[in-house]
Parts: C-alpha cells; sequence; structure tokens
C-alpha cells in the first residue's frame, strides 16, 4: 500500500514538473526524456555568466575580476561601434578634418568650383548676348529687319490679355480711359520712332551727293542710296568702332560701325575698304571709297544705314546729303 502511494506521489510530481517544465523543453516521446527547446536554449547560453580573471603570473594574486555574460558583450561592443560612427560623420560633417580624408575636396576647392560655376554662367549670358548681336547684325547686312531677341523673349512670357485691375479707384479708371482716348488717334509708321532719343547727336555726313533711294521700312530699303562722284571718299558718321569688314556677294564690300547709345551704322557697295575690324575710328574720319561692288546694284553709289537700339531710322532726319 505503501509502495503504491508512493508511486503515485511520485508520477504526479513527475507530471506536474513536466508541466512546469514544458515552457522549456520538450520530452522526447520514445525516452521521456526532456529536450530544451532551440531558441530558449541560445537564450540561456547568451546569458550564461562567465567570469574574467587578470591576476599576477608569479603570486597568482587577483588583480582584475569582471563577471560577464556573452550578452552584456554584444551590448557593450554594439554601443562602442555605434558611437564609434556617430562621432566619424560628425567630424565629416562638421568639423575642418574632412579635408584631411582622401578624396574629399577641401573648402578652397569648393569655393573655387562655385566661383568658376558663376563666371561659366555669366560667360554664357555673354556668348548669348554676342550671337544675338550677330544674328541682329547678319540680319541688317542681308537687308531684314532686326530682331531684338531679348524683347522677343520677355514678350513670349507677358499676356496683357490677362492683366485684371483690382479695387481701382474712380481717379484710375477716368485718367486709363484718358489716355485710350487719346492713344487711340496717334499716328504710327509701325516703325520704331527714337527720334527725340537721337536728336542730340551731331551726325557727320558720310558723303556728298544726289539721293536716289529713300528711306522705306515697307519695302524693306531700310536706307537711303546716295550718287557721288567717282572715287569719293566714304566718312563714318559718329565714333565708334568697326565690327564689320567684309564682302557679299549681294552688297559687294561693306563695313560697319557700333557706335555708343546702341548707334550702328552700314556702308555698303564700296570699291575698297580703308579700315579693319576692331579699328577705332572717329567722326568723319575715312572708310572706304564709294563703288559699285556686289549683285544689287546699278551704278556707283553709297547704300547708307543708320540704327537705333535695333531699329532702322531716317538718315535724312538727321543730316543733310
Amino acid at each position: 500500500m505503501f509502495s503504491s502511494l508512493f508511486l503515485y506521489f511520485t508520477i504526479f510530481a513527475d507530471l506536474s514538473n513536466r508541466g512546469k517544465l514544458n515552457d522549456c523543453f520538450w520530452f522526447n516521446q520514445y525516452s521521456g526524456q526532456p529536450v530544451e527547446k532551440p531558441k530558449k536554449k541560445i537564450y540561456r547560453k547568451l546569458r550564461n555568466k562567465y567570469r574574467l580573471v587578470i591576476m599576477n603570473d608569479e603570486t597568482f594574486e587577483e588583480k582584475v575580476s569582471l563577471t560577464l555574460s556573452p550578452l552584456n558583450v554584444f551590448v557593450f561592443t554594439g554601443t562602442i561601434i555605434i558611437s564609434l560612427i556617430t562621432f566619424t560623420i560628425y567630424i565629416i560633417a562638421f568639423t575642418p578634418l574632412r579635408e584631411y580624408i582622401p578624396g574629399y575636396a577641401d573648402v578652397n576647392m569648393r569655393r573655387k568650383l562655385v566661383a568658376l560655376t558663376f563666371q561659366t554662367d555669366s560667360l554664357t549670358q555673354k556668348l548669348n548676348s554676342r550671337d544675338r548681336f550677330l544674328l541682329n547684325l547678319r540680319n541688317i547686312i542681308d537687308g531684314n529687319s532686326a530682331i531684338d531677341s531679348t524683347s522677343a523673349q520677355q514678350q513670349e512670357f507677358i499676356r496683357y490679355d490677362t492683366i485684371r485691375f483690382q479695387n481701382a479707384s474712380p481717379d484710375d479708371s477716368a485718367l486709363r480711359a484718358l489716355v485710350e482716348s487719346q492713344d487711340r488717334f496717334t499716328l504710327s509708321d509701325g516703325v520704331s520712332g527714337p527720334a527725340s532719343s537721337i536728336s542730340s547727336f551731331y551726325f557727320f555726313t558720310p558723303v556728298k551727293g544726289t539721293i536716289t533711294s529713300h528711306f522705306s521700312p515697307k519695302t524693306k530699303h531700310y536706307g537711303i542710296d546716295i550718287v557721288a562722284s567717282p572715287n569719293e571718299v566714304i566718312k563714318n558718321t559718329l565714333d565708334g568702332t568697326v565690327v564689320l569688314a567684309d564682302w557679299t556677294s549681294e552688297t559687294g564690300y561693306i563695313i560697319a560701325v557700333q557706335h555708343t547709345n546702341n548707334l550702328f551704322s552700314i556702308y555698303k557697295h564700296n570699291s575698297a575698304l580703308l579700315k579693319s575690324v576692331g579699328d577705332y575710328v572717329k567722326a568723319g574720319e575715312v572708310l572706304a571709297i564709294i563703288g559699285n561692288t556686289g549683285e544689287l546694284t546699278s551704278g556707283p553709289h553709297l547704300h547708307f544705314e543708320l540704327w537705333y537700339n535695333g531699329s532702322p531710322v531716317n538718315p535724312i532726319d538727321y543730316m543733310t546729303f
């Protein structure tokens, strides 16, 4: 009886212990022996305690003793690595020491690169401006009307029909109505008239003679034709710099001078050119000799053009021939 009771308590205790250990162990179905779960086993190994002892090799006296576990070592090592990475990033980002890192440009180099970038942008704008000037010059030489590319580009972005005047006062409305009524009766010949802007200049007459063809923008004749004596010299009308001295099949020997205040003069059908590109010439200085060169001519004469702000003007309004 006592043996049976002892066996019963033993089996009950064994079942109870199995229930408690079920979270940490598996039981072999054949042998009934508990087998530890893999995850729990790894976690238990990480928490196992180990003692690190540093002692004197001669006296075996213990100097330092540390109790460590693999988990503590991993945490400590990870903290050190993260701290080193953070410190390195801080040095690279916020201190001048980054200049000593191989492959990293120093501050002076970066400043020079920025300055060169701005200079390149400025040179690009200058080149675009020069290209527009040369295009206008080519149009003038070919007898076409010059186009101000800058103004044309700006006009593309301006939509006057979308402008709305909000909260306009009665005085503003009355003033605008008055201006519109005056503009309604203003006459215009279709060509920008800068006469009042350049009337203060004293122009030197290029050559004395008879005008055979007058200024006529409607027929794309942007200058005047002057017949003079053979081998008559052509003189500069204002101080300026020669920007063109060349030959074309249509206009023969041609020379053009760039003056101040956006004034530009052209002399076509010459028999000989006496100045070169880049020469600075004063008013009245000889530029060429009158001739009959080019296809668009019927006799010895000078075709003279005067341009202001990219628009042709009538030379007769400013000088006497």
